[in-house]
């Protein structure tokens, strides 16, 4: 990859995009992982205003103290940068208070992960509104055109997406040139969605690398009778979240009235 032209032309694209909108600049949660930290340091390097927000909910201290290591050495480096800390945490307690929490265990836990991710993007389109910034996105090509690993109305609601294009080996590659911090280079990727530090890896069962080539495989039409072992768990696991998560890749269905009927 020509890691260098493509810095340059998302960084164009961004630019152009909210200068076309009319738009201060952008806003972007930050997580302490590499997605966030290539983004906002590609925001920031188009000049215009970049907040940094983040937004703690029960998080484990490692996600917190590479997020906060990111954003002084951004503003370190760039002169529009700037950060705010909100802590979600009593929303996120309030919140639970006035739901059900009865039901099955994993379940409760995933739809409270959900929220979590949805509270976080109430709070970055509220800033983005108060001062005319774009969110931007932070999902790479595999979470959100691969196995959909993101909340919908979450880390999904976004105004662009300037890394979706990307794999996440292409990110890490990105982080590189863009001198992201070490401690968040060599971290294993979270969601942070559940308090702890569990990895993306733990969650779905199969690597990054692994889901690049699953997803590569699938591309070039392979099913799961060509491969055996673990080449064989691996494609299972991205197809098995590929077809799953379909429902987020697609466009919003609309049940079309027949012209007889209106």
């Amino acid at each position: 990859m020509k890691t260098e032209k493509v810095v340059d032309h998302i960084v164009a694209w961004l630019k152009d995009y909210a200068l076309k909108a009319k738009v201060n600049g952008f806003v972007i949660g930050i997580s302490g992982g590499i997605d966030s930290a290539v983004t906002s340091t590609l925001c920031a390097k188009t000049g215009l205003d970049v907040l940094c927000i983040e937004m703690p909910i029960h998080q484990a201290e490692s996600h917190v103290s590479r997020a906060n290591e990111h954003i002084l050495q951004l503003k370190k480096r760039f002169d529009n940068v700037k950060e705010a800390r909100v802590d979600l945490t009593p929303v996120f307690e309030e919140f639970k208070t006035e739901v059900s929490l009865e039901g099955k265990a994993t379940v409760v836990d995933m739809a409270l992960a959900n929220t979590r991710a949805r509270l976080r993007m109430t709070t970055l389109y509220y800033h983005a509104g108060l001062l005319g910034l774009l969110v931007a996105g932070t999902g790479n090509k595999v979470e959100d055109f691969g196995v959909g690993f993101y909340t919908k109305y979450g880390d999904g609601g976004v105004d662009l997406s300037p890394i979706a294009d990307l794999m996440k080996s292409e990110v890490y590659l990105l982080g590189e040139y863009l001198k992201v911090p070490q401690s968040i280079m060599v971290a294993a990727p979270s969601d942070g969605l559940f308090g702890d530090a569990r990895s993306d890896e733990d969650q779905i069962g199969a690597s990054y690398p692994e889901l690049e080539w699953a997803m590569t495989m699938k591309a070039e039409g392979k099913t799961v009778d060509d491969f055996k072992g673990r080449e064989r768990e691996a494609f299972s696991i991205f197809l098995n979240y590929n077809r799953s998560n379909l429902h987020k890749m697609i466009p919003i269905p609309v049940c079309e009235i027949p012209e007889d009927l209106k």
